[in-house]
């Protein structure tokens, strides 16, 4: 337990913790201390100078933002030395700064503009020679160095939360600058430096002098592209998202929501014979197949029809996860699993298997990278393809081969367990060679805080009951932070709240997925429904959170609630069901509009509520291990880009990343092929028609094969992560 300290700030008693800033201090008992550099979510600048406080028996001003709190200390936020010192600031800061508000994005939520007026500056005494310096477009966003304070905390998140250190200080004394050093990979990520510049210097490309601020009518809602189900503020002008937004002095999105936003269902009306045929479909359905990119409303409104009228419900990937989470809860003996992210970031040792974690998940991914910018994390990555995207994180790669998942599995568990008396199961010694781990095993000597983080190539794993039985022994004997990634969308919710099966019997019913009948948000289907940033409802994250979502774009159409109405329901709006979702599996009955949305001013998160764990039977038993088909030939692992989750993401006009078949000049040597060539295959009865791209950074016999645009059919890919395919060229 941390060492209670005791200390005075402007006359008010105020208690912290040994190691803490004055600045966390004072903001945790609501003093404020003005800032311009500070970022809550990373390490202090310390560039401004602008908190700076005064410390009794202490000569000169103090940095509140990385001094540490003494016990018995007498501080002082604000007098007129003090106030005076930041006016100075200010000015230096005002130097040449081109009076542009008018035309500027940031006018009206800028800093800058904010602090000169709270400072009473009402003019400037002094001046230099300014200097030309042009505009950069760098893809996603847009770089003026005329208007840049040079903060720095563009390049803090850039480095020590997205990881991809795509921006730097180019030092040059008053003509010092950012500078993009990656600036041929239009990283999506650089939004997220984007949101935390305090002034108009790093804006959106795209959103540039469309609108006012001021103008931009702000609506909370939560995203739902990637399974954390993060804070989204949709800002909204005539009925349309202009731009989004988050909490970024404490979160970070990932960036489907923050350029894909464009995906509602618009200019609907309603069809009211359309509308009687969907109803009678229902009432004939067998099954009910549909997309993880589901409310917990609608996914509640579909366990109540298969209750009623025994139809199936089939959501693939949803299944498939909550399939591997009932095997894991039969040894923990807990309906959740505990790992969190707030462990992961403060690891000093994270091992990252069955999961291409960079696009998978990305802002787990972006805790991986805080650990290790901030705890120097030793991270292995297991994986069949190495991934250059995290080459920068990474200590170890140890390769695997496809299908290998299960002694994989084992041999680590092993490995984990070493220490751990009396537990006895099958293990192939052999799975993770030798040299690999030593290796690993030296990097995590004198290491304290160790994560493990499993992901979706384990799920539809053939053996996937008895690999998540293994990785949950680790949960259970040791004080791992076992961190299982759900699949994106809201997966999570769909798999406590639905009973799922696994074989679609006609006639179907389609919900955003083909079926004999289908319902679609995105075109091709023969009635239309909501997108999800058109509904008000719930999304369940990673984090066991259950959040708020709210209606950003209006919608005209038919909703599953009326569909339940005319079914025999007697719910009057799809939100009356928030309250009543399984409290057996960890749902509390709360109304929708009691969910609270919020963070206070030391960042913590008020939105929605946790879920409670729920006791389960611990009767699981670790089978032996099975022989492993080798997968030959053309072998492609189903796989989107960071920016792309789903069917949603496809219909953004602000993601422009084509779905090309990826992979190496090996795998284009052995299948014959060269760039630019189009190629067909079947995945699940699902056809492809792909054209295939050289990555020179890849090495190995694998193709990356997205799926994100294949509208109504993604929903029915059921299979292992990896697929054999039978290659064809398109017009050979």
């Amino acid at each position: 337990m941390n060492k209670v300290i005791n200390l005075t700030i402007d006359g008010k008693s105020c208690s912290g913790h040994f190691g803490e800033t004055i600045l966390e201090i004072a903001r945790r008992n609501s003093i404020y201390i003005p800032t311009m550099c500070y970022l809550t979510k990373t390490l202090p600048i310390a560039s401004c100078r602008i908190c700076s406080v005064k410390v009794e028996g202490v000569d000169g001003f103090i940095l509140s933002c990385q001094e540490k709190a003494v016990d018995g200390a007498v501080i002082q936020t604000n007098d007129m030395e003090l106030y005076k010192e930041r006016q100075n600031i200010m000015k230096l800061y005002n130097v040449n700064h081109p009076l542009e508000c008018g035309v500027c994005d940031k006018s009206g939520e800028c800093d800058l503009q904010n602090k000169t007026m709270e400072f009473g500056l009402d003019g400037q005494n002094f001046t230099t020679q300014d200097m030309p310096r042009p505009v950069q477009n760098w893809g996603h966003v847009s770089y003026d160095p005329a208007l840049c304070i040079m903060c720095e905390k563009c390049v803090r998140v850039s480095t020590e939360i997205t990881g991809d250190e795509a921006l730097k200080v180019k030092f040059g004394g008053y003509s010092s600058t950012i500078e993009n050093v990656k600036q041929e990979a239009n990283f999506a990520t650089l939004g997220e430096a984007a949101a935390v510049c305090p002034v108009g210097a790093l804006v959106d490309t795209k959103f540039k002098y469309s609108s006012n601020a001021w103008e931009l009518t702000k609506i909370p809602s939560a995203c739902p592209h990637c399974g954390v189900a993060h804070d989204v503020t949709y800002e909204v002008k005539n009925g349309k998202i202009f731009r989004t937004s988050n909490q970024a002095e404490f979160t970070t999105m990932c960036s489907a929501s923050r350029y894909g936003f464009d995906f509602a269902n618009e200019n609907i009306t309603k069809d009211e014979e359309a509308f009687k045929q969907a109803v009678e479909k229902f009432k004939t359905a067998k099954s009910i197949v549909f997309a993880k990119e589901i409310s917990n409303e609608e996914a509640f409104m579909l366990q109540m029809l298969k209750e009623k009228m025994g139809v199936k419900l089939i959501s693939h990937e949803a299944r498939a996860y909550q399939q591997f989470m009932k095997a894991y809860s039969s040894i923990t003996g807990k309906s959740l699993n505990t790992g969190t992210l707030e462990q992961l970031l403060k690891s000093r040792a994270i091992m990252v298997l069955g999961t291409r974690i960079n696009d998978d998940a990305p802002l787990v991914k972006f805790h991986i990278n805080m650990a290790s910018k901030w705890h120097r994390a030793r991270v292995a990555y297991f994986h069949p393809i190495e991934d250059a995207n995290i080459k920068n994180i990474m200590t170890q790669y140890i390769s695997y081969d496809v299908g290998n998942e299960e002694a994989v599995t084992s041999s680590l568990v092993s490995y984990l367990l070493k220490d751990v008396e009396g537990i006895d199961f099958d293990v192939e010694l052999d799975a993770i060679s030798s040299k690999d781990l030593e290796l690993l095993r030296k990097s995590h000597i004198k290491k304290v805080g160790f994560s493990l983080v499993v992901g979706s190539d384990l799920y539809a794993h053939p053996q996937a009951g008895n690999i998540a039985k293994m990785i949950a022994l680790v949960e259970k004997h040791t004080d791992i932070n076992v961190v299982v990634v759900p699949p994106a969308g809201n997966a999570m919710g769909v798999s406590l709240i639905c009973d799922l099966d696994n074989e679609i019997e006609s006639p179907s019913v389609g919900y955003n997925a083909k079926g004999d009948f289908t319902l679609s948000a995105f075109g091709g289907g023969d009635v239309d429904v909501p997108a999800l940033n058109q509904q008000e409802g719930t999304l369940t994250s990673l984090t066991k959170r259950v959040v708020p979502m709210n209606v950003a774009v209006e919608y005209g159409g038919y909703v599953l609630n009326d569909i339940m109405k005319a079914l025999g329901f007697n719910a009057q709006y799809t939100i009356d069901y928030t309250k009543v979702l399984p409290n057996d599996k960890g749902f509390r009955a709360v109304e929708f509009d009691s969910l609270p949305d919020y963070f206070d001013a030391q960042g913590v998160e008020h939105r929605g509520y946790m879920l409670e764990e729920v006791a389960v039977e611990a009767n699981g038993v670790v089978e032996k291990l099975s022989s492993v088909e080798k997968l030959s030939g053309a072998v492609v692992y189903n796989c989107d880009p960071q920016e792309h989750f789903s069917s949603l993401t496809a219909q953004s006009d602000n993601l422009t990343s084509e779905a090309l078949l990826v992979g190496s000049e090996t795998f284009a040597q052995e299948q014959g092929l060269s760039d630019g060539d189009t190629v067909c295959y079947t995945i699940d009865g699902i056809k492809f028609e792909r054209v295939f791209k050289i990555d020179t950074s890849m090495k190995g016999a694998v193709a990356l094969n997205p799926t994100f645009d294949m509208g109504l059919s993604t929903a029915l890919l059921s299979s292992y992560r990896f697929s054999q395919v039978d290659l064809k060229k398109v017009g050979s």
